[in-house]
């Protein structure tokens, strides 16, 4: 491999980019230490084929339609795994390749990796999900023969996809395990990068439509399929509003997922459609506005194979605009929120009712927890230390040896707007501080 060709190709297939934030920190921290990036995934709504970003090259396909059962899995894998082998030819084109990361779901694209190694590439893989604990989590232990073959195939593609890098990143030491254990890796081979916040820009601003006065405000940030719990949220609301006649009470919903309609139709039978609200698909400026205007965040998400030792995006994001938040007791997300978050017995949908209903009811609480987030989040969990280890590992395929501590130093922005001109909640004014969290307006 050569010094001079220091070009990574970075694939994405369950999210479009910049959308998917931990990949569009990834790219722009390369970018920042000297490496060239491309980047294939999937197109969203309105997006363009081709695009370049703050210097970072974004090759996108019109993706599959939406999958439904085995068949349905097996095209979508096999039409975005040649859509993307397709674009990796041209992206080499314009470029040679140095590096190719692939991000999963699925764990499919070590083949392509694979093709391209006998061109000198390397490959690393940077797990976002366990499959075979993701399909346990939507379908349970498989039972029937069909369900012991396609778990089998799970485990199969994730080994072939550790055995096949140079390197493994890990979201968290739970993955981390994983990957030494089940995947055979050497420790050394194996890097957590956590899913870091960028404290700098992930913080309160003066929302532009405050929720009412006297008015409590929910939020939901995440992906809607049917591991992710989110029906658990409606049952709440439905709790606090019909059987405790907490008509302040409204939930905002949002992100997109295979339930999405689903939860809609759910929302509407339990007469929620004045207390509850879906965004759909959330770009950066809506999630600065809706996690700046709420009172209390919330993580549905069920103790599972799969969700106990994922860390869950959602609670450190509100973490980052100062945001209470109620969970249910999952390893990794007490390794995130620390003290800063409430926990409740898994799928106790009264008690976590109870929970948000004592925040409801305690000001100083919300107060208090929204500190400690806001502290948490930025001294232990922000993306710089991570931005540090992730550049780190691909230095280390090059044989660079550098202090990268200063070239991803954050510089204080000088402003006191965020890029949409909405102006930033001052953090080192105590008392505007802790007014606003308590108020959640200007």
């Amino acid at each position: 491999m050569k010094s001079s060709n220091r070009h990574v190709l970075i694939i994405v297939q369950n999210l479009p980019v910049p959308l998917d934030r931990r990949v569009w920190l990834e790219c722009q921290a390369l970018k920042a230490t000297g490496y060239e990036v491309s980047v294939i995934c999937p197109k969203g709504p309105g997006d363009p084929a081709r695009q370049e970003l703050d210097g970072i090259h974004i090759y996108k396909y019109r993706p599959a339609p939406e999958a439904n059962g085995l068949a349905g899995f097996a095209l979508e894998f096999a039409y975005s795994w040649l859509r993307t082998a397709f674009l990796s030819l041209t992206v080499a084109r314009r470029s040679p390749i140095a590096v190719i990361q692939a991000c999963n779901p699925p764990d499919t694209y070590w083949l392509l990796a694979l093709l391209w190694r006998a061109m000198g590439v390397r490959f690393i893989f940077d797990q976002h999900d366990l499959n075979p604990e993701l399909f346990i989590s939507r379908f349970g232990q498989p039972q029937r023969a069909l369900q012991r073959a396609e778990y089998a195939a799970l485990v199969w593609l994730e080994r072939m996809t550790y055995l096949t890098s140079h390197r493994v990143i890990s979201t968290n030491e739970s993955y981390r395990s994983i990957a030494i254990e089940r995947g055979g890796r050497r420790p050394d081979r194996v890097v957590v990068v956590r899913s870091g916040p960028d404290t700098r820009s992930m913080r309160p601003v003066y929302p532009a439509n405050p929720r009412e006065a006297g008015a409590i405000e929910l939020v939901y940030l995440g992906i809607m399929g049917p591991q992710d719990g989110v029906d658990n949220v409606l049952r709440v609301v439905d709790e606090l509003v019909h059987q405790r006649g907490r008509v302040n009470v409204h939930a905002t919903l949002m992100g997109f997922g295979d339930s999405y309609e689903e939860l809609r139709q759910l929302s509407a039978g339990l007469g929620l459609d004045d207390y509850v609200t879906f965004t759909g698909r959330a770009d950066r400026r809506v999630i600065a506005e809706q996690l700046s205007r709420a009172d209390i965040g919330l993580c549905p998400d069920l103790k599972t194979p799969l969700n106990d030792v994922s860390t869950m995006n959602k609670t450190m994001e509100y973490m980052s605009y100062a945001l209470p938040s109620v969970s249910f007791d999952l390893i990794e997300t007490r390794v995130s929120g620390g003290d800063s978050v409430l926990y409740v017995q898994s799928g106790d949908v009264s008690a976590f009712a109870d929970a948000v209903e004592t925040l409801i009811d305690d000001p100083d609480l919300r107060l208090n927890l929204a500190k400690r987030a806001r502290d948490r989040v930025v001294e232990s969990l922000d993306w710089r230390p991570q931005s540090e280890a992730y550049v780190g590992v691909y230095d280390s395929l090059f044989g660079i040896e550098r202090h990268l501590d200063e070239m991803l130093a954050k510089t204080a922005t000088g402003s006191s707007h965020d890029e949409w001109g909405n102006i930033y909640v001052p953090l080192d004014d105590i008392t505007e501080f802790d007014r606003y969290i308590v108020e959640r307006r200007r």
